[in-house]
This record gives structure tokens, sequence and C-alpha cells, in this order.
């Protein structure tokens, strides 16, 4: 009986160690298909299997081409109608999917407007957060239950959600305007996220994240990002490109930044800009380091050129990991390993061992990662070596005097009414004041 049962609990022990071993096999497959796909849509590969591939990619992006298009066909003839919600929105969002430098813009727009005396209330969809289970929507529906409220990541006092149930750009944008007073919110239905924050905390002034596709919210001004380094990738739409709409949709754009600009002449993106949109105003900005901040203990920031001299082990999962690299190797560091991911992977706890590992047998001194990848960590996870994530902050290069005036020219204008914005005259004046 003892041998019976001692056998019995060996092979569901070995059961047990199979089936999480051929999950764990699944999964690295399926990472690699995605890894493979993203080299396909950023061109980064060449061979037959990616001409196949990308044939068949590119059939499915005429399909998707004409679902957006059909799309905002129905908003501009009012078939589908946007909803206007009686304050003034601001739009934050780009043509491409990820790599613009979104975060830093609807971070410093937002601390803008609250130093200013607005009332202000972030609007993300929580990409990647945690998500309601599927038993409960269907029991809701069952029984005509109320939906569920937006997500209150923060009140403009308190933090209240982490960055896996928030999404990690929320509660990246949460944390970091808790001293202005800044209120994020996560829902997928943002004209109902909007309402909500309007009710709960009489905010004037609403900020979408991540919402030039948004459509179903009327009267908005639409700040649209260009990424300088690949501003619409291979000029195909999703999936075999990386647009999300077509590029003559730049006619929608309110105001462009061309972001992470070095400084040097943009005059072919600008001469795109304004073959579709030749009245709309340009402003070009950088995405510049400010220092280096522990990721897992409080201790002083550190200097960028603290990195001169220093061999470091790069983590990022963004979708542009070399513009992170690159900026490590401005400021003087040597990248003796480095570790790249999907845009918003969350990192197991068997991958940071992995590159812990390998970043100590390739002799570093310390470990940096992108601050957007630092909220996905978790904190219980510590190193012996320092751990840092690199700051960047928005800094305009042309088009505006600093960031302050192209606030204030852009939600504040003196005799200019927004006729781009989709309002009538009188509306945009209300949603300026």
């Amino acid at each position: 009986m003892f041998k019976s049962r001692l056998r019995s609990g060996l092979y569901a022990a070995r059961l047990r160690d199979f089936m999480k071993a051929l999950v764990d096999h699944i999964g690295r497959k399926l990472d690699q298909f995605a890894k493979f796909t993203a080299d396909v849509i950023y061109d980064r590969v060449q061979g037959r299997a990616v001409w196949f591939f990308g044939g068949f990619l590119k059939a499915v992006s005429f399909i998707f081409s004409g679902v957006v298009r059909l799309r905002l066909f129905l908003y501009e003839k009012r078939v589908l109608r946007n909803q206007p919600l009686g304050c003034l929105v601001v739009v934050v969002g780009n043509l491409t999917v990820g790599g613009t430098g979104k975060t830093p813009v609807v971070e410093k727009f937002a601390r803008s407007l609250a130093q200013r005396g607005r009332t202000v209330a972030i609007l993300s969809r929580g990409y990647k957060s945690k998500k309601e289970p599927p038993y409960k929507k269907w029991w809701r529906w069952l029984t005509h239950a109320a939906e569920t409220p937006p997500k209150i990541v923060s009140d403009g006092r308190r933090v209240h959600l982490n960055s896996w149930e928030a999404g990690d750009e929320p509660y990246m944008l949460a944390r970091n305007l808790l001293p202005y007073g800044v209120h994020v919110i996560v829902d997928k239905d943002r004209v109902k996220a909007g309402r909500f924050a309007i009710k709960t905390f009489g905010v004037d002034t609403l900020v979408l994240d991540d919402g030039f596709q948004y459509l179903p919210l009327k009267g908005r001004l639409n700040l649209l990002l260009v990424d300088k380094t690949n501003p619409f990738g291979n000029g195909n739409l999703l999936p075999r490109g990386i647009l999300r709409e077509p590029i003559e949709h730049l006619s929608r754009a309110s105001y462009v930044f061309i972001t992470k600009s070095d400084g040097k002449s943009t005059r072919e993106i600008r001469e795109m800009i304004r073959a579709y949109n030749p009245e709309v105003d340009i402003i070009e900005c950088t995405h510049q380091p400010q220092f280096l901040r522990p990721v897992f203990h409080e201790a002083e920031d550190l200097p960028l050129d603290w990195l001169k001299g220093k061999k470091v082990a790069a983590l990022s999962g963004i979708a542009t990991p070399d513009s992170f690299e690159s900026l490590l190797i401005r400021y003087g560091a040597e990248i003796r390993y480095c570790e790249r991911f999907l845009d918003h992977h969350r990192f197991s706890e068997g991958e940071l061992r992995r590159f812990y590992k390998n970043a100590r047998e390739a002799g570093v001194d310390c470990l940096v990662t992108t601050e957007k990848d630092a909220v996905r960590l978790d904190p219980s996870w510590s190193t012996e070596l320092p751990f840092y994530f690199l700051r960047l902050e928005i800094e305009i290069l042309d088009g505006a005097a600093d960031f302050e005036e192209a606030v204030s020219r852009i939600c504040f204008p003196k005799n200019k009414l927004s006729t781009r914005s989709g309002l009538p005259s009188s509306k945009a004046a209300e949603g300026s004041i």
C-alpha cells in the first residue's frame, strides 16, 4: 500500500514537472514568435521566411486599413456620434504603435496645466493592466447589474493601485504627478471615465493618454507625436507596419510634436507633415536624460556623468530599446550585456534571475533600466549590484521658447480659437478658459 502511494506520488510529481516544462516551452516559443513578428514589422530581419510572412501580414494590413477608414468615415458623417463633456479635452497620441515618447509629454502637459490652476485628470485605457475576470462580466450581463466604475489609480492625494493593477504607464504618471494633485483614471471607455472624473473630482481638464484613435470623445485638441528616428515605419499599416492609421490622417492633428530630435534638420519630416496638414503648428522636442535613480530603495539621485567609464547591463521592455541603450553610451557607459523584451513585457522571476546571472558574469558595475520598466519590477526582488533607472523629461528645441510657452499657446490662446479641435467656435472658447 505504501509503495503504491509512493509510486502514485512520484507519477503525479513527474506529471506536474512535465506540464510545467510544457507550459514553459510553449511560452518560450510564443515569445520567440512575437519577437520575430516584431522584427518583421520593424524590418529588422531578412530572408525567405520573412518574405512569405511579410506578404501575409501585408494582406491583413489592407483589411485593417479598410476598417480604420470606414470607422473614421462613419464618425465624420455622424453615423457614429462622438460626445462632448463640457470641459477642455487635450488628446496626446500618435499614428504609430509605441516608441514616440508619449508618456513624458502627457506627464509634463498635465503638470503644467495643474500648476496653472486647472483641475486635471489623465484618462488612460490601462494597457496591460489587470482585467476583470470574464465570468464577472457575464454575470453582470445576465443580472443586468450596474457596470463597474473606472479604476482610480490616483485621486490626487494618494496612489491606490500598483503597476500590475493599473498598467505601467498610468501608475508611473500617478506616482510622478502626485505632488501636483493630478488624478489618474483607467477605463477602456474614456467617455465613461471622463464623466466619472468630472462628477467625482470636479475636474475641468481631461488629458487623454494615447487617445488619437479614440473617436467617441468630442471637443478636443489633438496633439500628435511623431518620432524623428522612425516617423512612420515602412509606411504600412498594422500588422505589416507600425501605423495605426494612414499617414494622411496627419490632417486631424491640431499640433504636431516631433519627438526624440537631436537638433539636426527635420526638413523632410516637416515637409511630409505640411503636405497633409499645411496650417498645423509644429513643435520640435527631445527626451533629455535628467539623472539616475535607484530602483528598489530610497537614495540620492546620481548625476548622468556618473555613468562615464562604468560597465553596465541594460534591461528594457520598450518599443525602441536601441534609443535607450544609445543614451547610456552617449554618457560614457560601456554596455557589457543587455536584455531586450517586447514593449510592456512583465518580467518573470526566472527572466530576472537569468539577466542578473549573465550581468554578473559579464563583470558589470551596475544594472540600468528605463523608468517605464522599473515600475514593472517586483519590489521584493533585490540585487547586490546597484540597480538604477534613467529619468527622462521633455525639452523644447524649436517652435516655442520652452514647454510652458507651448502649453500657453495650445491651451490658453489669447486671440486664436481652435478650429481644428472639432468644436464650434463658442465651444472652443469655452474649452480654452
